[in-house]
């Protein structure tokens, strides 16, 4: 019994290094890691008493994000591939939280540009936004920078959508 669970500990143990990474990268990738990555936005508002909680911090605004009154069911069809490589492992469809808070409602609770910013430039925000700072007293994980492109968060912008009932 004591060596099958010290089997099963060591093998768990194991696992749970090499998931992470173990430690074993070569320093000059460490290095490269370490510094600061050339194409995630910088914050763009340096006082955060000027931040728009209705907009976010990022490129998009109202004017240039073009939400029709109907679904794009292409758009709806590849944003939903998206998610399920880069969201769906911290966010539910429903209004459950996972790690992170459930989808459910969040097209009208959030205006598109706001998501679309909070996609491509979650940092920023979360350090600047009263409700995203209480949402992370909750889920106690920031969001992490998924490095979607700008199409990427317009299409899963539209799966949103249709998670919501737009057709």
């Amino acid at each position: 019994m004591k060596k099958s669970f010290s089997f099963f500990l060591t093998a768990a143990i194991t696992i749970s290094l090499l998931s992470c990474g173990g430690g074993n990268t070569p320093k000059s990738e460490t290095e490269n890691a370490a510094a600061p990555s050339t194409e995630a936005p910088a914050s763009m508002i340096e006082d955060a008493q000027a931040y728009d909680p209705k907009r976010g911090e990022g490129k998009f605004t109202a004017e240039n994000v073009s939400i029709g009154a109907q679904l794009d069911a292409k758009m709806a069809v590849s944003g939903e591939a998206i998610s399920g490589t880069k969201c769906t492992s911290c966010h539910k469809l429903s209004d459950e939280k996972l790690v992170g808070p459930g989808w459910k409602g969040v097209t009208s609770r959030k205006a598109p540009e706001w998501i679309m910013n909070f996609i491509t430039n979650p940092d920023p925000m979360i350090d600047k936004d009263p409700a995203l700072q209480a949402s992370l007293e909750l889920c106690l994980v920031r969001m992490p920078n998924q490095s979607l492109t700008d199409d990427d968060a317009r299409h899963i912008l539209e799966f949103m959508r249709k998670n919501d009932g737009i057709k």
